[in-house]
């Protein structure tokens, strides 16, 4: 029998959806990434790291946020015929990275503590 979600893993898989899909629309253009939209991601980032990612899921996360922000940051000149692309990876970074700080201090309190 599947276990039942609980209210915390729901909103935290419902805040990185809506993460995502915001960076997805900044870099479309529309809105653009002003002080607003840049909050908005940072605390549903933040959100995402406190609450969706397990501490079995810690290594796999941050490999894949790490890979991301480096091969976003390295490619931002090959994309720049590309300014959709290019917006909606600078979107992302400004969503995935409050959410990795989170998970890497987590990992760090974790081994620590033992």
């Amino acid at each position: 029998m599947a276990k039942k979600a609980s209210m915390l893993e729901r909103v935290g898989s419902w805040a990185f959806i809506i993460g995502v899909l915001i960076a997805v629309v900044v870099g479309f253009g529309f809105g653009g990434l002003n002080d607003t939209i840049t909050t908005v991601l940072v605390v549903i980032g933040l959100i995402v790291g406190l609450l969706n990612v397990t501490s079995g899921e810690t290594g796999s996360y941050l490999m894949a946020s790490v890979s991301l922000v480096i091969v976003s940051s390295l490619s931002a000149n090959a994309l720049s015929a590309l300014p959709v692309a290019q917006n909606i990876l600078v979107a992302l970074n400004v969503f995935v990275v409050p959410a990795a700080i989170i998970v890497a201090l987590k990992a760090i309190y974790s081994l620590a503590s033992n």
